[in-house]
């Protein structure tokens, strides 16, 4: 039996243009200079009031950061709806869930920094609720690369790290991963470069959905 935990962003769903549109419309609501995409592909991953810290060039995160948190939130399904995003699937990401979500050797969760709310959302839009069995958000526990997101997982279904593989696109997964004890596998359709997921730690980095089968096993 394997645990096998996805991020969210960036490795399950392209959401990159809807995350950067609402920091787009927070920054400019609080009188910040309109940040670049590629500063917003960075931060994706942590967790939201870390992330707007490490954009606005700060070490933690302050006040400020935390009312921009909560502008950014209330923002998100007004920017869904506005743009009509739909989050969608990264090619080969359903035909991998669903070839693996049966599989009685196997047990799926999310580790993510997205909201309780959003990684719901996602998991409603596209059918995989059936499939995921354990998940952790950005409500529940530290920002990554803190290892919680894992090893909470891991109690939870009465696993353990060495039999858990972490696959995500970011440094922050790959670190998480490694902190944790678990295999950490990288993806290049995400948001992070491949030389950055190998600095990271990445045991491997695939280039397809399809190349994941190999490593999980």
């Amino acid at each position: 039996m394997k645990l096998i935990l996805f991020d969210c962003d960036g490795t399950l769903v392209d959401s990159v243009s809807l995350i950067h549109e609402t920091m787009r419309r927070t920054f400019l609501h609080f009188d910040k200079p309109e940040p670049k995409v590629e500063a917003t592909k960075a931060i994706i991953g942590l967790t939201l009031d870390i992330a707007i810290a490490r954009m606005l060039g700060r070490p933690h995160a302050g006040d400020e950061e935390v009312a921009m948190m909560a502008y950014y939130k209330s923002l998100f399904s007004e920017v869904r709806r506005d743009l009509d995003f739909r989050e969608p699937l990264f090619p080969g990401i359903r035909e991998l869930i669903d070839k693996i979500g049966p599989r009685d050797d196997l047990l799926i969760g999310a580790v993510t920094g997205k909201s309780r709310r959003g990684l719901d959302l996602i998991m409603e839009t596209h059918g995989f609720g059936k499939y995921f069995v354990v998940s952790r958000t950005a409500d529940d526990c530290p920002s990554k690369p803190h290892p919680a997101m894992v090893t909470e997982c891991c109690d939870e279904t009465g696993m353990v790290p060495g039999v858990t593989k972490v696959i995500g696109d970011a440094v922050y997964d790959m670190q998480m991963a490694k902190a944790a004890g678990a295999t950490a596998i990288g993806v290049s359709w995400g948001y992070a470069s491949v030389q950055d997921l190998w600095n990271a730690g990445a045991d491997a980095v695939v280039d397809h959905p399809s190349e994941l089968l190999a490593h999980i096993g």
